[in-house]
C-alpha cells in the first residue's frame, strides 16, 4: 500500500496515513489522480472534437449490449478516479456568460439517463419524499429540473433547474471517516438543491441544512461492492458560483465571483472560506488536526493534501486547472466541451471507471436570454453528441434518454439491495453502444458516422447561438428540442449500424 509520502500532493504524514488504511489513502490517491497519469498528462486541446478514431483498449470499453448481464464484473474493491466539474465566469468567458461543465465518471457498465421533472406543488406535507435510500420531509413547491443521473438512483450526478441553477458533485475522502449507514447520497443532495432553490446560494443552504438533518452515506454503486464517500459540489447560477466541500456533517464553502474554478476528487477549499459549519474549526481542534493558531486551511486540515502543491502536482485537478487557465478570457461553451473531451489530461476518462455522461450549460447574465443546457446521455463525450435543452412550459418527455422503470420490483428498493442488476439501457444508449463497435472496428464507416455526428452538433450549436444573439425563442419548437435531437442522433447510428 502506498502512503502519503509516495505522492507529492499529499501532506508528509506517513504514520497517520498508514493508520487510515487503504480506504482513505489509496482511494484519495486514485480518485484525485495524484499517482502519475498513464502516458503523462498534457493540457493541450486539439481542434477536432471527434478526432480520435483509434479504438481504446478492449478492457475499458462498456460491455456490448448482448452481453450486458452475463459479463457484468463482480467486483469487491474499486479503484476509481471519478468526475471533474468546471465553471468559468466573466471576464474569463465571452459575451457575459457563465459556463458550467461536468464529466460524470462512473463504473464502465453503468447507464446514465437524461430525465426531466416538471415543477410541482405538494399539498400533502405530511407525506414523505423517498430518495434513493431514505425518506425525508417534502416541501410545498419544487422547481422543474433536467437531470443526468445513474439510472438506478433517485438523485443526479449533475443537472439544472428552471431558474438557471446548475449543480455537479464529486466524491471526496479525507481524515473524517466515511459513514456506510444509508442516508442521503451526494447525488440526492444535487437533485434536492435543484428542486428547492432558485439561486446558487439558496441551493447551498438547502444542501447543508439537509446534510445537518439527515447526514450523507450509503452505497453509491449498483452492484456487489461497497463504494461510499463524502461529497463536494460546484453550484452556479447566472450571477455567481459556490464551491461546497464536506467531511461528514462538516463543511466549508467558497464564493466565486469571477474567473475560473474547478473541483475534482479532492478537497480544494484552502484559506478562502466564505461560509462554514459553525463547529468545523472546533471539531478539527478536538481531533488534533489543527492547533487553533496557524491560519485555517480546510483542505489541509480535513484531508492529507499539501495545498501548496495542488496546482502543480500530477493529477486531474491540476490538469483541469491548467486547461481552464489556458483559455481564460476566451472561454465559450464549445471550449468547455473540448475540455471535457480531453483524454490526454485524464478529464475524459477511460478504464474501469470512464466518462459515462457529460453536461455543459450556458448561463447568460442577461436574464432576458434563456439558459441552455447540453447533455450527452452516452459515454465518452469525444464520441457523443452534446444535445441542447431549454426550459419552456409543457416540455415533451425525454423518452429516448429515459431508462426502463421497474417500480416496486426494482432491486434498489428491496433489501438487501442489488441482488440482481436489471437492464437499464435506454434507446439512445443502446444505439450508441452499437455505434461504438463500428467506430472501433470499421474505419471507413466510423469516419462517415463521426462526420455526421459532428455535422449535427455544429448545426445545433449554430441554432443555439442564433437564439442567444437574436433573443428569439420559438417555444413550440423548443418543447421538442432535446427529444428531436436525440432522435436525430439515433437516426445517424441506425443508418450506420444497419449498413
Amino acid at each position: 500500500m502506498k502512503l502519503a509520502k509516495d505522492f507529492p500532493i499529499l501532506a508528509d504524514e506517513p504514520e497517520k496515513a498508514a493508520a487510515r488504511s487503504e480506504s482513505n489513502v489509496n482511494k484519495l490517491c486514485r480518485l484525485t489522480g495524484t499517482a502519475p497519469l498513464s502516458g503523462g498528462g498534457t493540457s493541450g486541446i486539439k481542434g477536432n472534437s471527434f478526432r480520435q478514431l483509434a479504438p481504446p483498449p478492449a478492457r475499458v470499453r462498456p460491455f456490448p449490449c448482448s452481453l450486458w448481464v452475463a459479463r457484468r464484473p463482480v467486483l469487491k474493491k474499486m479503484e476509481p478516479r471519478s468526475c471533474d466539474t468546471f465553471v468559468a465566469l466573466p471576464p474569463a468567458t465571452v459575451k457575459n456568460r457563465i459556463i458550467f461543465g461536468k464529466n460524470s465518471d462512473r463504473l464502465c457498465d453503468e447507464v446514465q439517463e437524461v430525465v426531466y421533472f416538471p415543477a410541482a406543488v405538494h399539498d400533502n406535507l405530511r407525506g414523505h419524499l423517498k430518495c434513493t435510500y431514505i425518506e425525508i420531509d417534502q416541501v410545498r413547491e419544487t422547481y422543474a429540473v433536467v437531470l443526468s443521473r445513474p439510472a438506478w438512483l433517485w438523485g443526479a450526478e449533475m443537472g439544472a433547474n428552471e431558474h438557471g441553477v446548475c449543480i455537479g458533485n464529486e466524491a471526496v475522502w479525507g481524515r473524517e471517516e466515511v459513514c456506510d449507514k444509508e442516508a442521503l447520497l451526494g447525488m440526492d443532495l444535487v437533485r434536492l438543491g435543484l428542486e428547492r432553490a432558485d439561486t446558487a446560494e439558496k441551493a447551498l443552504d438547502v444542501i447543508v441544512d439537509l446534510l445537518e438533518k439527515y447526514g450523507q452515506g450509503g452505497n453509491c454503486s449498483e452492484g456487489g461492492m461497497a463504494f461510499s464517500y463524502h461529497n463536494s459540489f460546484l453550484i452556479a447560477d447566472r450571477n455567481e458560483a459556490w464551491i461546497l466541500e464536506t467531511a461528514g456533517k462538516y463543511w466549508a464553502a467558497e464564493k466565486v465571483h469571477e474567473g475560473v474554478r474547478n473541483i475534482s476528487n479532492q478537497l480544494s477549499i484552502t484559506t478562502k472560506i466564505d461560509r462554514e459549519h459553525p463547529d468545523m474549526r472546533n471539531y478539527a481542534k478536538q481531533k488534533g488536526w489543527w492547533d487553533g493558531k496557524k491560519e485555517f486551511d480546510f483542505a489541509a486540515t480535513y484531508s492529507y493534501i499539501d495545498t501548496t502543491k495542488m496546482t502543480v502536482s500530477p493529477g486531474r485537478y491540476c490538469e483541469g486547472y491548467k486547461l481552464l487557465n489556458k483559455h481564460k478570457g476566451n472561454i465559450t461553451f464549445e471550449t468547455m466541451m473540448e475540455i471535457l473531451r480531453d483524454k490526454p489530461s485524464g478529464i475524459n476518462m477511460e478504464g474501469e471507471f470512464l466518462t459515462t455522461a457529460s453536461m455543459v450549460s450556458i448561463l447568460p447574465q442577461d436574464s432576458n436570454l434563456p439558459c441552455i443546457h447540453f447533455f450527452t446521455g452516452t459515454p465518452d463525450p469525444e464520441r457523443s453528441v452534446f444535445k441542447p435543452f431549454i426550459f419552456v412550459p409543457n416540455i415533451s418527455q425525454l423518452l429516448d434518454t429515459s431508462s426502463p422503470t421497474f417500480e416496486l420490483e426494482d432491486p434498489v428498493k428491496k433489501k438487501p439491495h442489488f441482488k440482481i442488476k436489471p437492464d437499464r439501457r435506454h434507446p439512445l444508449y443502446q444505439e450508441h453502444q452499437q455505434a461504438l463497435e463500428i467506430i472501433d472496428n470499421k474505419e471507413e464507416r466510423a469516419k462517415t458516422m463521426l462526420d455526421n455526428m459532428k455535422k449535427l452538433e455544429k448545426e445545433l450549436f449554430k441554432e443555439m447561438e442564433s437564439i442567444l444573439q437574436n433573443k428569439h425563442l420559438d417555444v413550440d419548437k423548443i418543447v421538442n428540442l432535446f427529444p428531436q435531437c436525440a432522435k436525430n442522433e439515433i437516426r445517424i447510428y441506425k443508418s450506420n449500424n444497419s449498413s
